[in-house]
C-alpha cells in the first residue's frame, strides 16, 4: 500500500496526498502534488504513518508527482507577482464596472492556466463584462467566485480570541451550524463582541463543549425548586452550569452557594412539575364547590322530587305530572 503524506497547500489548505512513487521525503521539502485543477506546489507537513492514521485521511486519490525544483519555485515566485497585478487590476475595474461585491483573494494555478477571483457579495452580482475583461488582459481562463465571510476568514486565516488559530482553517473540514441558543445554554455574555468570530458570525467554538453543559443542566435542580435540608426548605434561585453549583434562598432570605456534591439526592423537580398540590393550593381557579343536592360543580341542586336538574319538581298525590300545561290527575 502507498505511504500516506500530508501537505500544506495555498493559504491553510491541508490534504493528504499518495506516495505511490516512493520518494524519499522529509519535513519542510517542497513538492508537486495533482492539484484540483492541474499540478500545484505543496510542502511536506506529516509522514509518520501513525501520525496520518491519527488524523483518519479517508479515501486518498490525489498523488505525489515529483519533489519541486529551482524552476518551480522560480515559477511560484513569478505567480505571486501575477496575483497581486490581478488582484490591483480587478479591483480598479470592480470600480468602474460599479459592481456591488468585495474582492477577498486571487489565485494563480501552478501552470498559469487558470486564475481565480474569490469575491463576497450580500446579494447575486453580474459579473460577465467583468469576466470579459480580466480575460482580454490576462489571456487566461478566468474563474469568478463567491464565498462566505466565513469561508473568506478559513483562506485567510489567523488568529482567534483565544490565542491560537482559527479552528476553521487549521483542522475543520466542514462548517457545522451555530445558534444564539448555544450561547445562552452555556449562560455566556451575548455581547457580539464576546461571542462573534474574524468572520462577524458566532465562533464555532460555542459548540464544542455544548454536550457537557446539557448534561450538567440536567443534573442540576432547576430555579424554583424546593430542598430539604437540615437547615430547613431552601428555594433554588440560579445554577452555574460550568461550576455545577447551585445558589439557594433560605426562609430569612439569606443567599447560599451549594456545590452539586453537597446537594441531597434528586430527582429534582420545580414547583408545579409533580403532583403534589403545593401550586394550586388555596388557588382560586378551581371547581366550584358541588352543591347542596349532589350535583356537579356549576349545576344547580337536584329538586325533592328527583327530577333533573333545572327542572321543576314533580306535582300530584297521586303520581300526575303537575304545573301548567300538564296532564290532569286522575277522575275523582
Amino acid at each position: 500500500m502507498p505511504e500516506i503524506v500530508q501537505v500544506a497547500l495555498r493559504g491553510a489548505r491541508r490534504e493528504f496526498f499518495l506516495n505511490s512513487r516512493g520518494l524519499w521525503l522529509r519535513l519542510r521539502d517542497r513538492v508537486i502534488v495533482q492539484g484540483e485543477h492541474g499540478e500545484g506546489l505543496g510542502t511536506v507537513l506529516l509522514t509518520d504513518p501513525t501520525l496520518v492514521g491519527l488524523k483518519r485521511p479517508g479515501n486518498v486519490t490525489r498523488e505525489i508527482i515529483r519533489k519541486a525544483e529551482e524552476e518551480d519555485l522560480d515559477q511560484e515566485d513569478q505567480n505571486r507577482t501575477l496575483e497581486d497585478q490581478a488582484f490591483e487590476y480587478c479591483l480598479v475595474r470592480i470600480e468602474a464596472r460599479e459592481l456591488k461585491m468585495e474582492l477577498a483573494e486571487v489565485e494563480v494555478a501552478f501552470r498559469r492556466n487558470r486564475i481565480t477571483f474569490f469575491f463576497t457579495a450580500e446579494h447575486r452580482v453580474d459579473f460577465r463584462e467583468l469576466v470579459k475583461d480580466l480575460a482580454a488582459r490576462f489571456q487566461t481562463r478566468i474563474e469568478l467566485r463567491q464565498i462566505g465571510v466565513r469561508d473568506q476568514a478559513k483562506r485567510s486565516d489567523g488568529c482567534g480570541p483565544c490565542g491560537r488559530a482559527f479552528c476553521c482553517s487549521t483542522w475543520m473540514r466542514s462548517f457545522h451550524p451555530v445558534t444564539l441558543k448555544m450561547a445562552r445554554e452555556q449562560q455566556l455574555s451575548l455581547n457580539p463582541t464576546k461571542i462573534s468570530g474574524a468572520c462577524g458570525r458566532l465562533m464555532c467554538c460555542l459548540a464544542y463543549e455544548l454536550s457537557q453543559y446539557r448534561d450538567s443542566a440536567q443534573r442540576l435542580p432547576p430555579p424554583g425548586t424546593k430542598l430539604k435540608t437540615g437547615k430547613g426548605v431552601l428555594t433554588v434561585l440560579r445554577t452555574e452550569t460550568y461550576q455545577e453549583v447551585v445558589w439557594v434562598r433560605d426562609d430569612e432570605g439569606g443567599e447560599h452557594r451549594i456545590a452539586y456534591a453537597d446537594l441531597p439526592p434528586g430527582p429534582y423537580h420545580a414547583c408545579g412539575d409533580c403532583n403534589c398540590g403545593e401550586r394550586t393550593k388555596g388557588d382560586d381557579g378551581g371547581e366550584p364547590p358541588r352543591g347542596d343536592g349532589g350535583g356537579k360543580g356549576g349545576e344547580p341542586p337536584r329538586g325533592d322530587g328527583g327530577g333533573k336538574g333545572g327542572e321543576p319538581p314533580r306535582g300530584g298525590d297521586a303520581g300526575g305530572k303537575g304545573g301548567p300545561g300538564g296532564r290532569p290527575g286522575p277522575r275523582a
